[in-house]
């Protein structure tokens, strides 16, 4: 078995890192404040997070990270390298480490060598890439190798990955450009639509957090959110309902749907029968969304099962992939060798 002494979960709003013998020890957002000329970093993770739409002239904040790409390689080189530094504070480890990181389904050459690279950069040894929904199948112990059919449905931050699983492969598989960002930046959208008030993307995202959700509830809830008035300049505070976000998440909810309806019509009779009787695996930060779990299986008619610690379970199976990339090595050596 390959030891992994580093899984790295590289996500569009956070970085977590799991380290051997000690389970994920560093959970961040996806946040580099640096200065604008120089680019020397002044911040990383929640404190540059805490900066948003606070700072002065000539300081930015960003995220390098985005759909779970890198989009500015220096500063995401830069921001693994502190955060995999934090982590071995936690940690020691002998010599250079074996790392494991995550990338969505679908990712051009260019993009995997991106981040591959930046992880060598930062001291590693030897550096496996793993596709997200296998590493969230993995960290949600589910038995990939076996000749079964799986399915995972995992919301990230920036990406929405399906897969059906068999036989150590995905069988069928999709991965969206959006997730939990998405429902953040269409809520923003629909406020300053509706009520002419922008949000912060720090407020827009408490809203969500309080009283977001993809299917009407029961009784309505509310929550006070400030923004700033677009016609007159001033700060306002607009009453938003549960009821609200669920129109505004229609746009990214019916997308998500559509791909799970999508990756289930085009999978094999057979593994659909397995994942019928076994249910769908729902794991990531965007399954917590009021209704998801619901929706999905008011939508797909297959029961969904949420995850435990759902938003680890990708980092934690990066962490554990050992076994499956040896598995994946045997049979990469049998098809040279029939070659």
């Amino acid at each position: 078995m390959y030891r992994i002494d580093i899984g790295i979960d590289l996500g569009t709003s956070n970085v977590r890192i799991f380290m051997r013998d000690k389970g994920v020890v560093v959970e961040q957002p996806s946040y580099v404040a640096y200065e604008e000329k120089t680019k020397n970093i002044i911040a990383v993770g929640a404190k540059a997070k805490r900066m948003l739409g606070k700072t002065p002239e000539g300081i930015c904040v960003g995220k390098p990270i985005q759909h779970g790409v890198i989009s500015d390689y220096s500063l995401a080189e830069r921001m693994i390298k502190a955060f995999v530094k934090n982590g071995l504070t936690k940690r020691k480890i002998w010599g250079r480490p074996n790392i494991c990181v995550c990338i969505p389904a679908g990712v051009t050459e260019v993009e995997r060598r991106a981040v591959e690279d930046a992880v060598v950069r930062t001291g590693a040894k030897q550096v496996f890439i793993l596709e997200s929904a296998m590493a969230a199948a993995i960290g949600a112990d589910m038995d990939i190798v076996e000749t079964y059919g799986h399915m995972i449905v995992d919301i990230g931050g920036g990406t929405t990955d399906i897969a059906v699983i068999s036989a150590g492969g995905i069988a069928e598989g999709m991965s969206l450009k959006c997730g939990g960002d998405d429902f953040t930046e269409v809520l923003i959208r629909y406020v300053r639509r509706k009520y002419n008030v922008e949000l912060g993307i720090l407020s827009a995202e408490e809203a969500k957090e309080a009283v977001g959700s993809v299917m009407k509830r029961k009784n309505d809830i509310y929550i006070e959110v400030k923004g700033k008035n677009l016609l007159t300049g001033l700060p306002e505070t607009i009453k938003l309902s549960a009821d609200e976000t669920v129109e505004a998440f229609e746009e990214v909810s019916g997308q998500i749907i559509n791909a799970i309806n999508s990756v289930l019509e085009t999978a094999p009779p057979e593994l659909i029968n397995d994942i019928s009787k076994e249910g769908i695996m729902l794991t990531g930060g965007g399954s917590h969304i009021a209704g998801m779990q619901k929706l999905i299986a008011t939508r797909s008619q297959i029961k969904v099962v949420a995850s435990e610690d759902s938003e680890s379970m990708v980092a934690l199976g990066t962490g554990l992939a050992g076994k499956y990339i040896m598995v994946q090595e045997e049979i990469r050596k049998s098809q040279m060798e029939e070659e």
